[in-house]
C-alpha cells in the first residue's frame, strides 16, 4: 500500500492529508472576494490569461454580489447536507486573492477565518501580486491558523507561458515560492496539462522542475475550453490537439511516479461547468476519470514517486 493513504488511492489525496491532520472531515469553502487581476486592469496585462472566464478561475466560487459571511453560509449548508459533521478552511478562489493593501486583504481573510469551525484559509493568487508588506502579513497570519498560498504556474514553457498570457516570469515565481517557504508558509502549485502545442515530455518537464522546489502540494487540471473565452478563439483559428482521456490519464500516471510523496494532490482533474464546456466533453465525468487513474496505477503496479525509487 502506498505511505500516504487508507484506501485504494495510490497518490496522496488532499482528503487523507485533511483527515490525518485535523482528525476530521475538512471542507473548502470556495468564496469570491471581488478582487482583480493585475493581468486585467492593466498593471501587466489588459486580457488576462487565454483560458479564463470573466470568473476568473472561480466557477464555483460564492456569489460576488453577496457578501462573504453569506457566501459562506450558503455553500457550507450545501455541505452539511452530505456531511452533517466536518470543519472548514475558506478558499478564496476567484481572480488574484492578494491583489489589495493589505488592510483590505486583512479585513476579508479575517472574516472568515472569525466563522465557526474555520480552521484555515487558502488562498489562489499570482506570483507578482505579493508585497512585502502582504508577505509579512501571511507570515503573521501562519503563525494564528492553517495557511495556503496557491500559485497559478501552468507551464515552465516560455513560449507556452507567452501564449496564454500570464504575463510573470518562471524566476518570478521561483522567487517567491521560496519566501513564502522561508517563512514556512504551506504553498500550493497549479499547473495544466495539454496547453496549446505541448507535448507529454513538456508536460513531465513542468512536474519535474516543481519536484525540485520545496512545494507543499499541487493542482493537475486538464486544459478545458470555456465559452467565450481567448482560448476558445485560437481553438477555433488555430486549432490545437484536445488530450483525450486516455492520454490525460497516462501523463497524470507518470506525472504522479515523478512526484515525492509527500507533495499533496490537492487536485488530480479539471472540473467545469457543463453550459459553459466547449472541449473536452469527456471531462464532464470526472469521477470516470478518477478511476481510470486508480485503474492504471493498479495495472502499472505504480504509485507516487515510484520512479524517484
Amino acid at each position: 500500500m502506498f505511505k500516504y493513504s487508507d484506501s485504494n488511492k495510490r497518490y496522496h489525496t488532499l482528503d487523507y492529508f485533511y483527515r490525518h491532520k485535523f482528525n476530521s472531515k475538512v471542507f473548502k469553502i470556495s468564496l469570491n472576494a471581488g478582487f482583480s487581476c493585475p493581468n486585467i486592469d492593466g498593471k501587466v496585462g489588459t486580457k488576462g490569461c487565454i483560458y479564463c472566464s470573466s470568473l476568473g478561475s472561480g466557477e464555483y466560487a460564492g456569489d460576488v454580489n453577496e457578501n462573504l459571511v453569506t457566501q459562506f453560509n450558503n455553500i457550507k449548508e450545501m455541505m452539511h447536507k452530505k456531511w452533517p459533521e466536518g470543519k472548514y478552511i475558506g478558499y478564496f478562489q476567484a481572480h488574484t486573492n492578494t491583489y489589495a493593501p493589505t488592510n483590505i486583504l486583512k479585513q476579508k481573510y479575517e472574516i472568515i477565518l472569525n466563522q465557526e469551525n474555520v480552521i484555515g484559509l487558502s488562498i489562489a493568487t499570482r506570483c507578482d501580486t505579493i508585497s512585502n508588506e502582504c508577505l509579512d502579513y501571511l507570515t503573521e497570519l501562519n503563525k494564528k491558523t492553517y495557511l495556503t498560498i496557491e500559485l497559478g504556474l501552468q507551464t515552465i514553457n516560455e513560449k507556452t507561458s507567452i501564449l496564454i498570457n500570464r504575463c510573470h516570469t518562471l524566476k518570478c515565481f521561483e522567487d517567491m515560492v521560496k519566501k513564502l517557504r522561508n517563512r514556512n508558509i504551506n504553498v500550493v502549485v497549479h499547473i495544466i496539462n495539454g496547453l496549446p502545442y505541448e507535448t507529454k515530455e513538456m508536460m513531465l518537464e513542468t512536474v519535474k522542475y516543481l519536484n525540485t522546489l520545496d512545494i507543499t502540494g499541487i493542482k493537475i487540471h486538464m486544459l478545458h475550453i470555456l465559452k467565450n473565452t481567448a482560448l476558445e478563439k485560437l481553438y477555433y483559428k488555430k486549432p490545437f490537439h484536445i488530450l483525450t482521456k486516455e492520454e490525460y490519464v497516462d501523463i497524470v500516471c507518470d506525472q504522479l511516479e515523478l512526484l515525492r510523496p509527500e507533495i499533496v494532490i490537492n487536485r488530480i482533474t479539471g472540473d467545469p461547468k457543463v453550459d459553459d464546456l466547449v472541449e473536452p466533453n469527456w471531462l464532464i465525468k470526472k469521477f470516470g476519470v478518477l478511476n481510470d487513474i486508480d485503474k492504471e496505477l493498479v495495472r502499472r503496479d505504480s504509485y507516487q514517486g515510484k520512479a524517484l525509487e
